[in-house]
């Protein structure tokens, strides 16, 4: 069995557990089920024929909770080209998808600001996702604070975070999940391989430097044969988009 290494910031959610509980990207190695990669191989029944851009947008279900513009995570205007998507797990069991937004709307998630290390003093990414909705938190062309500090990760992906929530489908997660990275995709134009997992972006400074997350998808902490399953499912999405015309999901 593996050591728990319990990141610093995971200490500094749970001190606000009263609040919002919950837990970012602290990941463990927790296995995906075999049913979850099973049933992630076939799309539901709403998802499998061919869509235009908005109506995979509608099925995503969208709903724009934006961190107040110049407070907390966004009191400094940091605009972004979006190149890559970066795909989290919260590892956190009690709060869902709209604890996460109340947290970051109320500026909760704070982080120790340093050089070389958090630039903000605040946690935030661009999606929160569960089984029945997605949450967006900050418009799409501005940057985040969610994965490797001042490096590529940070500058030029989007941050979509997975719920862990007791309850929550994981299945029916990573289908929503999949169905949002491939609209991004499109969107802005981002290959494939440029969906990558949080353990992609080195966080230079930190032990370990690449974080096990998002753990259900990794395979002794790397990417393996579910991260390649996702990656089927992400493809699957995209491949359903037919018209040419573009949807927004980017905001204000």
């Amino acid at each position: 069995m593996r050591k728990l290494i319990i990141h610093p910031i995971a200490l500094l959610f749970s001190f606000h557990c009263l609040i919002c509980t919950f837990l970012i990207c602290s990941c463990t190695t927790t296995q995906i089920g075999k049913s979850d990669l099973k049933n992630l191989k076939t799309s539901s029944k709403t998802g499998s024929g061919p869509v235009s851009p908005g109506h995979l947008y509608r099925e995503i279900k969208v709903v724009k909770r934006f961190i107040p513009r110049g407070r907390y995570g966004r009191k400094y205007k940091r605009p972004m080209k979006p190149r890559y998507i970066t795909v989290h797990s919260t590892q956190n069991y009690n709060g869902d998808a709209w604890d996460h937004a109340r947290a970051l709307e109320r500026g909760k998630l704070r982080a120790p600001k340093r050089r070389n290390g958090n630039r903000i003093g605040y946690l935030t990414w661009h999606f929160t996702i569960q089984e029945d909705v997605v949450i967006q938190h900050l418009p799409t062309i501005e940057q985040g604070e969610h994965a490797d500090f001042n490096g590529p990760g940070n500058n030029y992906s989007i941050g979509v975070e997975m719920c862990e929530h007791r309850g929550n489908s994981r299945q029916r997660t990573l289908e929503r999940t999949a169905k949002l990275c491939a609209s991004l995709m499109h969107q802005y134009q981002i290959p494939l391989k440029h969906v990558v997992p949080h353990q992609h972006w080195p966080r230079k400074g930190t032990k370990p430097e690449h974080k096990n997350c998002p753990h259900f998808l990794m395979t002794n902490g790397r990417p393996g044969k579910k991260w390649s399953q996702f990656l089927r499912s992400v493809k699957r999405q995209y491949n359903r988009i037919q018209a040419p015309q573009s949807v927004a999901i980017s905001g204000n």
